[in-house]
């Protein structure tokens, strides 16, 4: 499938733009959870969004398009896109609303990057961050929502292909992560599962057919909550995923705990949704990805004090795994030792081969 020269070559292409500047990021099985992880939060400037906005600035250096570039973002992608300026030497402005975690705010400063803090939504600084682009004559570089970010994004999914998953979780806010994914690997059989958080779900409800405008809900996944999703992944994402499954608020924050404290990985809450909803999914050799891992300290702190994860499930043995008793045909006799302190009763022969106790899990 192509659309607007968005399709499995593109990403194929990214791919080799992105080698020079990118490193494949690792594969770890979560054996507690059941599921591998896509550690995107081991990424350069901690989160997946850098491989869209550095595909989008080396294509437009292609086709010699020398403008600066503005952005509006929650953080990860104003983050993503400094680093690629900073290395390409490319102007960048990053529009971020004024609540933007503090750590994602000094992370595009860190990178020369000039940030502009505006409203309290990630749609409220993309519509200032438009204003700008069209006054100034800036290229306005959609988080989500433009062919070469999605192609960026796209080669998450063909880092995943070696692992032959059967079925894949992507978080999805504007839905870019989970359209490069969808073309990377759906042609190879794999079932693209996306994960919403309940009262931030505006992509699942758009491919029911609810184009309605709602405020998103607070949430501790800052990173998808976007009221308005794109057009170009709605249009993918509606012949290419398989599924959404929208996550509790109790959910995620509970799964980003057991994340930190069992398989020892620092996901933000946008990093943990998907594995939060593989719970609910089915598949022989799954695969979430943990799309970032740049969470406040100060929020993690909280997050550790209230929580209380419950205890994960001792894992169910099988029937063949349990070694099977030994049958005889005569009671073994008692030792010397034992017959003196034994009680004189007669000893009553097993009628039948005993059947072994088996302790559910």
């Amino acid at each position: 499938m192509a659309l607007a020269g968005v399709n499995a070559s593109a990403v194929l292409a990214a791919q080799a733009r992105l080698r020079p500047y990118l490193a494949a990021t690792p594969l770890h099985y979560a054996e507690r959870f059941g599921c591998w992880l896509k550690l995107e939060n081991l990424q350069r400037t901690g989160s997946y969004k850098v491989r869209g906005a550095m595909n989008a600035l080396l294509a437009m250096r292609e086709r010699g398009d020398q403008r600066p570039v503005i952005a509006a973002s929650a953080g990860n992608h104003a983050q993503g896109l400094a680093w690629a300026g900073y290395r390409l030497r490319v102007p960048v402005i990053a529009v971020m609303p004024g609540n933007a975690p503090q750590t994602k705010i000094a992370g595009v400063a860190h990178w020369s990057a000039t940030v502009r803090l505006h409203g309290d939504t990630y749609d409220e600084a993309k519509a200032f961050a438009a204003e700008l682009a069209e006054q100034n004559d800036y290229r306005l570089l959609s988080a989500f929502d433009d062919p070469d970010v999605i192609a960026g994004q796209g080669t998450v999914g063909l880092e995943m292909a070696a692992l032959a998953p059967d079925v894949v979780l992507v978080p999805i806010g504007g839905g870019g992560l989970a359209s490069g994914v969808a073309l990377a690997l759906k042609s190879q059989g794999v079932r693209i599962v996306g994960a919403q958080v309940e009262g931030v779900d505006s992509m699942a409800r758009a491919l029911r057919g609810d184009f309605e405008l709602r405020e998103s809900a607070t949430t501790l996944a800052d990173g998808v909550r976007v009221k308005e999703p794109g057009l170009l992944t709605r249009e993918l994402l509606a012949e290419l995923l398989d599924d959404v499954v929208i996550v509790r608020e109790a959910e995620l924050r509970e799964t980003l705990v057991r994340l930190a404290l069992e398989e020892h990985v620092i996901a933000e809450g946008a990093g943990a949704l998907a594995l939060a909803a593989g719970r609910r999914v089915a598949g022989r050799r799954k695969c979430a990805v943990v799309s970032g891992g740049n969470i406040d300290a100060s929020v993690l702190a909280q997050l550790l004090s209230d929580v209380r994860p419950r205890a994960p499930r001792r894992p169910r043995r099988r029937r063949r795994d349990i070694a099977p008793p030994t049958h005889t045909s005569a009671v073994r006799p008692l030792s010397p030792a034992s017959t003196a302190s034994a009680p004189s009763r007669p000893v009553e022969q097993p009628t039948s081969a005993p059947t072994p106790e088996v302790i559910p899990a």
